[in-house]
């Protein structure tokens, strides 16, 4: 079978397994150039469709035509500036809110569980500020010496603030440095796959694959809650890798504890080894993030252009390097230069839902006093009257649920200890689930807040 062969069966899976409008972007601009042994070599336009592909869709491609060709073949992307440069498909990519996170792969069932793992996601990639310092030392840790160090490691954090980046740098650390197996797998594709084997009886092959392995990575664990059989699954998986000191690695968007519907033993395994959280990076991380991708990019901002992209998109890393990218391709593909004014045009609809977020513990505090009719000084004081307590225990919960700041920032606000600030969350939840009243005036609050952010 030839590359063009090879790459054309790959689209078919990639056109059944992808939107139309994602196919038609991304994947439709790749030509096949040659097969070589077991690499295929596939080319693109320009650096910026290459360095956009190796970023977000090299894994499923490799997925892809390992599928199409039925051996493990090594992908490549290189440039070729005689080909069209399709710039109508490119302006259309640059109307994307470039944050999306690009698409899991499908649920692996026979391919090497490294073929998963990113290859830019190592630790000298990964940008260190005071929001992330702990985590990557304890991930660095762990990589150093999987089994002995912390086991499990539990990182948990919001959307886009590099848990899957530490995860990977901790596989792709071990294989480099040791023969270890690494498995790597996402708790929706462990699903899946689960579910895969129970219909097809397959269920020892699946034990086998994940109660082996030296270093088992599972991705967004908080799909789990709710889920019976699998947990129970993964309870025994879990023993059976602790007992042989085989090294465990979680990530979730909230603390264990958290989870709902997750069974109180996973909890408590989960909490066994080290727990820490990656917090939103402050305005020197983010410039030091944009920078990073500007050689990664090969190409050069002005600084006012970086610092305001800094100071103004806070949410998570992948929104800022979306719009670093959006406003990179916009420039390469008209010509024109990158003034404040054109960049403010681009990014609008990213900088309006940075706006919309920009809500602050103050001002939660505040509209949970009046809901409740109680005084402002009482969300940091002692008193503990249940007229007082449930009150600040739900601005505490609310807290944590929109603003996306971390435990001891939350706790700091109020002027209690973080753990105290997970007992509310756990007692807020708790509430929510039996009283219908109180999820109406749950709702309640939470409208009024929405029209303040």
């Amino acid at each position: 079978m030839n590359a063009t062969a090879v790459w054309s069966r790959a689209c078919k899976h990639l056109k059944d397994t992808l939107s139309k409008d994602v196919f038609d972007r991304w994947i439709a601009v790749i030509e096949a150039k040659s097969l070589q042994g077991d690499e295929l070599v596939l080319r693109v336009a320009n650096n910026f469709y290459q360095n956009w592909l190796e970023e977000n869709y090299l894994s499923l491609i490799q997925d892809a035509v390992t599928s199409a060709s039925e051996q493990p073949l090594k992908v490549s992307l290189e440039v070729d500036r005689s080909l069209p440069s399709l710039s109508h498909t490119v302006a259309a990519a640059t109307a994307v809110v470039t944050e999306t996170p690009a698409p899991a792969a499908p649920a692996p069932r026979a391919i090497k569980s490294s073929a998963t793992l990113n290859a830019k996601y190592t630790f000298e990639k990964f940008i260190v500020g005071p929001s992330n310092s702990f985590p990557h030392a304890a991930s660095m840790a762990v990589a150093q010496s999987p089994g002995r160090a912390y086991n499990p490691l539990f990182l948990y954090g919001g959307v886009g603030l590099g848990k899957t980046h530490l995860m990977q740098a901790i596989g792709n650390h071990v294989l480099q440095q040791s023969k270890a197996s690494v498995c790597y797998v996402t708790s929706e594709a462990l699903l899946n796959e689960y579910i895969d084997a129970i219909q097809k009886k397959g269920l020892v092959q699946f034990r086998k694959k994940y109660r082996t392995a030296d270093v088992l990575l599972i991705d967004d664990i908080q799909f789990l809650g709710g889920k019976e059989r699998m947990q129970e699954e993964f309870f025994h998986t879990f023993n059976a890798l602790f007992d042989n000191h085989k090294q465990i690695v979680l990530t979730c968007d909230r603390p264990a504890s958290e989870i709902p519907g997750l069974e109180h033993r996973l909890v408590s395994r989960f909490e066994w080894g080290l727990v820490t959280e990656l917090e939103l990076p402050d305005v020197e991380t983010r410039i030091a993030i944009l920078r990073n991708k500007q050689e990664q990019l090969g190409i050069k901002l002005p600084d006012d252009i970086l610092n305001y992209l800094a100071e103004n998109i806070r949410a998570n890393i992948r929104r800022l390097e979306g719009a670093l990218i959006r406003v990179v391709s916009f420039s390469s593909l008209t010509g024109k230069p990158i003034t404040m004014e054109s960049v403010e045009y681009l990014l609008r609809d990213t900088l309006d839902q940075e706006q919309q977020q920009l809500l602050t513990i103050e001002e939660i505090q505040k509209v949970v006093s009046d809901y409740y009719d109680i005084r402002m000084g009482d969300m940091t004081s002692n008193r503990r009257p249940q007229a007082i307590a449930f009150p600040r225990q739900v601005a505490m919960y609310l807290s944590r649920e929109l603003t996306g700041q971390s435990l001891p920032a939350i706790g700091q606000a109020f002027a209690k200890n973080h753990a105290t600030v997970l007992y509310a969350c756990k007692t807020v939840n708790e509430k929510v689930k039996v009283d219908a009243s109180f999820r109406q005036s749950l709702m309640v609050l939470q409208q009024r807040l929405s029209r303040k952010g």
